[in-house]
């Protein structure tokens, strides 16, 4: 649409000043000049103009998904998609401002060292870790890299930041503490579908003990339930069979499985052998309830993962990570699958479905 004002009306002969031009130009000079200016694009807060940033991510498993030529998931996994939206959401898109490079332990905490090493070699601007080992072995490799940990339990316990308000080093980001909310939670849940349950096992791993800090909670949440736990610690999937054998050679009468990465990538094999040995169990991610376990409740990792943008934005703008306090969880999800129940003759109470976040019929 065409659009005119009064000086361009036909009727109304210009006038014009001591140099020829018409009265008013040079003040419709400098507001086309200013119009000219707004019109021309700035660069987001979010990124410098033209740079492009490196993240470097050491993770715990693809999940057995495909990857790209550097590793990284490319679809199927919650947790990179939530990630890389969190990252959008402020800017950083991938291939365009934002290159990745992954490498990934697949549940095998031994590799961490070696494989933060290389990471670091490539002199990213920041590396997200996740895990308390692939954290830990970030931090030995580095202390100038900004690192952005996740899913990380008693941080300040493992020596990986000074305190929660203040980290205090090259070392931030999500994490849990010394993991009473969760594994209290986890057991006051089993004790309310199994009332009578008393001896507890503890599914976990070998290679990677849980914290001091971790331990003792996990031990006053059994104690303040009347629960005695039974831990049972496994290095290879080999060993799995025995470990439930054993549980029943021991009248355990249900188990909790502990937050690794090696447990998380065998669910598959624990909820089978849990079935077949007639153990009720709960997990800590609902990857194990999806694959036919009972009872999950665990931290909502999609969102936390979102999160780890917020970090990553900070840095990139010049935050120090030893300024930028750690944040713990916020989102816990709780799901249920009745089919389990219905196999082991166990009766869910109806309050605790309704406080279900999912419930698999």
């Amino acid at each position: 649409m065409t659009r005119f004002s009064i000086a361009d009306c036909p009727c109304l002969p210009p006038q014009r000043g001591r140099r020829g031009l018409p009265i008013g130009a040079p003040s419709l000079f400098i507001l086309a000049l200013a119009l000219g200016i707004l019109a021309v694009p700035i660069p987001s807060d979010a990124q410098q103009a033209g740079k492009v940033y490196r993240i470097g991510c050491l993770g715990s498993t693809t999940g057995g998904h495909e990857t790209n030529p550097q590793r990284c998931p490319i679809k199927g996994i919650p947790q990179w998609q939530a990630f890389v939206e969190g990252l959008r959401e402020r800017g950083y898109i991938s291939g365009q401002n934002l290159l990745f490079e992954c490498q990934f332990t697949e549940g095998r905490e031994e590799r961490a060292p070696s494989l933060a090493a290389e990471l670091v070699s490539l002199k990213p601007d920041l590396i997200v870790a996740h895990s308390s080992a692939n954290a830990l072995a970030v931090k030995q490799a580095t202390s100038a890299i900004p690192i952005v940990m996740v899913s990380v339990t008693d941080p300040v316990g493992r020596g990986l930041v000074a305190s929660l308000a203040q980290p205090g080093g090259n070392v931030t980001g999500l994490a849990y503490s010394a993991g009473v909310e969760i594994v209290g939670k986890q057991l006051q849940i089993l004790k309310e579908v199994v009332p009578k349950a008393s001896r507890v096992a503890v599914l976990g791993y070998l290679s990677s003990v849980p914290s001091s800090g971790y331990l003792r909670e996990e031990e006053a949440a059994a104690q303040a339930l009347g629960v005695t736990l039974q831990t049972y610690r496994v290095q290879t999937p080999e060993e799995l069979p025995g470990t439930f054998a054993a549980m029943t050679t021991a009248r355990t009468e249900a188990f909790l499985v502990e937050a690794w990465p090696f447990t998380y990538i065998h669910r598959q094999r624990i909820v089978t052998l849990a079935a077949q040995s007639r153990l009720p169990g709960i997990y800590h991610h609902r990857g194990f309830v999806e694959a036919g376990g009972l009872l999950a409740y665990g931290v909502n990792e999609p969102d936390l993962w979102r999160r780890v943008g917020f970090y990553v934005d900070k840095i990139f703008k010049g935050a120090k990570p030893a300024d930028l306090p750690v944040e713990q969880p916020t989102k816990f999800e709780l799901i249920i699958n009745l089919k389990p129940a219905k196999a082991l003759w166990l009766t869910i109470p109806r309050a605790l479905i309704m406080r279900a976040d999912e419930v698999i019929h």
